[in-house]
């Protein structure tokens, strides 16, 4: 597979979680995908379980927006470096980084998503 593709449905994923669009983005998975949203998590069955990541994104935030800063393709995987930049509906500005691995499957869909990041340090800025 070409690195290109696996870029253009990495974009994809981030431009439909900056437009919090959950149609948009589980388009970008593969039937049977699973994330590590972050990573050490219990695992999500994207069809499954798609519409409440999406719906979290929705009810904390009134704007996002993804910067991938790095995307090193390999194979048929590809590790991202990214920051996500936000306004929540209570008016806070919040920034949060990290490093995605993304697995795209034959089909040219992402099969597995490995997120590395601290969620912690982002509910420590909509709290502060």
């Amino acid at each position: 597979m070409p690195s290109t593709a696996i870029e253009t449905v990495i974009a994809a994923y981030f431009t439909n979680i900056t437009a919090m669009n959950p149609e948009g983005w589980i388009e970008n998975f593969a039937e049977d995908a699973v994330s590590h949203d972050p990573v050490g998590e219990p695992p999500v069955k994207i069809q499954e379980d798609y519409h409440q990541f999406i719906g979290q994104l929705q009810a904390v935030f009134t704007k996002l927006a993804a910067t991938t800063e790095h995307i090193f393709v390999a194979g048929t995987e590809a590790a991202v470096k990214w920051t996500m930049e936000g306004v929540s509906k209570t008016g806070k500005s919040v920034s949060f980084e990290g490093i995605t691995i993304f697995e795209i499957n034959k089909d040219g869909k992402i099969q597995t998503t490995r997120a590395y990041w601290n969620p912690n340090l982002l509910v420590a800025q909509l709290r502060g």
